[in-house]
């Protein structure tokens, strides 16, 4: 029994590792409250979750808040990008579902489709942002190139993100459940993806200030600039 309840036991570490997904829960719930601090508060996320995955982590609410501080500025213009491509999207929606005109299916599936190719897209532009420095344009250009080189796990990433909207669409019991982990377990889950990935364009820690992140897409070499920790 006694090494049941063993800090260094499997149990004690999960229930530690559920702990803290919850505080970053609530975290992220609290910051992205003004809306216009969301971008900011996904990117903090990954940088914690991250550390987590690799087992580097420290201050969970130190760490948080220092990156949401470092990248404020970058992390707040590209949500304020994703934003706008919502409210269009939000708005093609209600005039293809309440305008009473037949739009031909072409369209309706293009639209669809472009909304698909940018989610998965989305999905890599915050953990970029937390890992590597670097511009907006160059973050967004990346992450298009990473998400269509690692397409199947892009896909399972876009679908940890989706998962709590829909489990919830079928079952309002489980909105206790995704007020607790909804945000940051599948944050957590796509982290074991990308990590990886991300690790094929860290520099060893001496080389980091001299290199930048790019991907090389004729010839699939990869160069990267590491955030400093």
């Amino acid at each position: 029994m006694g090494k049941f309840f063993d800090l260094d036991s499997p149990v004690m570490r999960f229930l530690n590792r559920l702990a803290d997904l919850l505080i970053l829960n609530i975290l992220m719930i609290i910051c992205c409250i003004p809306v216009i601090t969301a971008g900011a508060a996904f990117t903090a996320m990954h940088y914690v979750i991250l550390k987590m995955v690799r087992g580097e982590e420290g201050y969970l609410i130190k760490g948080f808040f220092k990156s949401f501080a470092r990248n404020f500025k970058q992390a707040t213009l590209i949500w304020l990008m994703m934003l706008l491509v919502i409210a269009v999207y939000v708005g093609d929606s209600l005039i293809f579902s309440y305008s009473g005109i037949t739009f031909p299916k072409p369209l309706v599936i293009a639209v669809v489709a472009v909304g698909a190719i940018l989610f998965m897209i989305s999905v890599y532009v915050f953990p970029l942002l937390a890992r590597f420095d670097n511009t907006i344009r160059n973050t967004i250009k990346n992450a298009a190139l990473l998400a269509f080189a690692n397409l199947p796990k892009t896909l399972l990433m876009a679908l940890f993100y989706v998962l709590p909207f829909i489990i919830g669409y079928f079952s309002t019991y489980s909105y206790i459940f995704i007020f607790m982990f909804g945000i940051s377990l599948p944050a957590y889950g796509a982290a074991w993806l990308y990590s990886n990935i991300f690790k094929k364009f860290e520099p060893e820690p001496e080389q980091a200030s001299d290199m930048d992140f790019t991907v090389n897409v004729e010839w699939g070499e990869e160069e990267s600039n590491g955030k400093s920790e």
